[in-house]
């Protein structure tokens, strides 16, 4: 396993590693497998690569994340002006349905509201104004009400699951109620938590999901 040195290094060595951060300023320390990122970026989607850098670092369970989002004053915009961009960009993602997200800007900071049928859909929405300036942070409030009426089958769930190549080694237990999802049990790293997610996200039917796997390095060494 990778003591606390060890871990750190390898988080601080994966934010270099990715082009938008060469010249941000971002803290690691590591403890017992929570890695805590501070400092300050220039914009909220460096701030989201610094994010995803140490979630792909093989033994990080947790994150803890206080970066800031800091504009030089000639990239300053009022909440109006950011309103105004998020809107468009929305409008401009042809997988987001035209009307049916709503969006509130508090001192750059934006909440997205409203209903959509797919989760596809709600991290587009997302990932279509993270690179905008002027916006510090987003609050994905969107919820998903499938237009499906197919009642899911869990044998479904854990199939997809086991068919991808990404998730090996791992006891992924999967339980339906209703419209919702829970995945319980131990994962080898966060990206396979995540992974996870994302596929069951996929099944038609689905409202919710509940994720509360574990994340344990050490767990793929002595199965």
């Amino acid at each position: 396993m990778k003591n606390n040195a060890e871990l750190q290094r390898d988080v601080q060595n994966a934010i270099k590693w990715e082009p938008l951060l060469h010249a941000a300023e971002i803290g690691v320390t590591a403890k017992d497998g929570v890695i805590t990122l501070t400092g300050e970026v220039d914009s909220y989607a460096k701030k989201i690569e610094a994010e995803t850098a140490a979630k792909k670092v093989i033994g990080v369970k947790a994150l803890i994340e206080k970066i800031e989002v800091k504009f030089p004053s000639k990239w300053g915009k009022t909440d109006s002006e950011v309103v105004d961009e998020v809107l468009k960009a929305l409008k401009r993602s042809w997988t987001v349905p035209n009307n049916k997200v709503t969006v509130k800007v508090e001192n750059g900071w934006v909440t997205l509201s409203g209903e959509l049928p797919w989760n596809y859909q709600r991290e587009d929405a997302k990932n279509a104004i993270h690179h905008l300036r002027g916006v510090k942070g987003v609050t994905n409030s969107i919820k998903i009400k499938s237009e499906s009426n197919d009642e899911i089958e869990q044998k479904e769930v854990e199939n997809a699951i086991a068919r991808s190549w990404s998730i090996d080694n791992s006891d992924i237990r999967v339980k339906v109620s209703g419209t919702t999802v829970t995945l319980s049990g131990i994962v080898n790293s966060w990206y396979e938590k995540e992974e996870a997610e994302r596929i069951a996200w996929k099944t038609p039917g689905i409202w919710h999901v509940k994720n509360d796997l574990a994340v344990d390095y050490y767990y793929a060494f002595v199965n």
